[in-house]
């Protein structure tokens, strides 16, 4: 009960001591992490210094992404482990309702615009549906899928990154190649920090 308390409340100090960002804005504030933690059984991500384990099976570059059936923003069930033959970048936030998972998902959409229009960028959170698109329609961005994983955490639990004290996805970015193979991934260290999205649009850039 204490340890569920503590992560309750510095998750709650996460989200109100950040400042918001308008679109387009970069927040000084925010640190970009560009070292990586591995995912699955045993290992863990902070916050704020604070361990959290993650829970599932790990992947790795090289590994054909899972199998894990999202809901995309009609409720419509969509298998993230289905080839698409296009290179994704998939960008997996703890809750688009915190500043700087906003601020991750506006880089993906808006630090490279023409790579945009190559690649599938793809955000994936534990959010509601209904909760994603308003986001997208208030942010307005255009030029990113949403799926949750509100349902089942499948995807989290098939990608080792489930947060399960929190039933939150950890902050990550995985590039896939046209065969939804891995060739990059990142897994945040520090859940306050963002990741490096310059790295992983070089990375898919290098799959075209």
């Amino acid at each position: 009960m204490k340890t569920t308390l503590v992560i309750s409340l510095a998750l709650a100090s996460l989200i109100c001591a950040t400042q918001t960002m308008a679109a387009g804005e970069e927040v000084q504030a925010l640190k970009v992490a560009t070292d990586s933690t591995s995912s699955g059984d045993g290992q863990s991500v902070t916050l704020k210094g604070g361990p959290l384990p993650l829970s599932g099976h790990g992947i790795k570059v090289g590994d054909q992404l899972p199998s894990a059936v999202l809901a995309a923003g009609n409720l419509s069930p969509v298998n993230i482990g289905d080839a698409t033959g296009k290179v994704r970048i998939i960008s997996v936030v703890p809750s688009v309702d915190t500043p700087t998972c906003e601020a991750q998902t506006h880089a993906l959409s808006e630090k490279d615009r023409k790579l945009a229009e190559q690649v599938e960028m793809v955000t994936i959170s534990m959010d509601l549906p209904f909760a994603q698109a308003r986001f997208a329609r208030e942010a307005k961005i255009k030029n990113v899928t949403f799926l949750s994983d509100y349902k089942t955490a499948a995807f989290g639990l098939n990608n080792g990154l489930l947060i399960e004290p929190l039933r939150l996805l950890a902050r990550a970015v995985i590039v896939t190649d046209k065969n939804n193979v891995v060739r990059y991934i990142q897994v945040v260290p520090e859940l306050t920090s963002l990741p490096d999205m310059a790295a992983a649009m070089t990375a898919a850039k290098a799959l075209m």
